[in-house]
């Protein structure tokens, strides 16, 4: 018996105006590559759609958690006081910033 077709994943990949011309290749395990199918085709995706589009989703949420900082009130005001009021350099930060300026090389 089929199972019925139920799209539970969008295609966010196709309004990126660009062809599809490079590849991606990886091995997995057999039963993760049939579940994957039957994922596929419950979502009405054919296998490559379905992976690309649940890997790219995954990739642009991972991204965006790395990317937020989210701060209690407190912790904000302290943060900002922070940058209002730097405190002075110390003697080891001074040294720190010396070491780097004698030992990195920028192009």
């Amino acid at each position: 018996m089929k199972e019925p077709v139920m799209r539970a994943i969008k295609d966010v990949t196709i309004d990126i105006d660009e062809p599809n011309t490079v590849r991606m290749n990886f091995r997995t395990k057999e039963r993760v590559k049939r579940t994957i199918q039957r994922a596929a085709a419950l979502s009405g995706l054919d296998d490559s759609a379905f992976t690309i589009n649940a890997a790219y989703q995954s990739a642009i949420a991972t991204i965006a958690a790395h990317e937020a900082t989210l701060l209690q009130t407190t912790d904000y005001q302290a943060f900002f006081d922070a940058l209002d009021n730097p405190s002075k350099p110390t003697d080891r930060l001074r040294d720190a910033f010396k070491r780097y300026s004698e030992t990195v090389v920028s192009k």
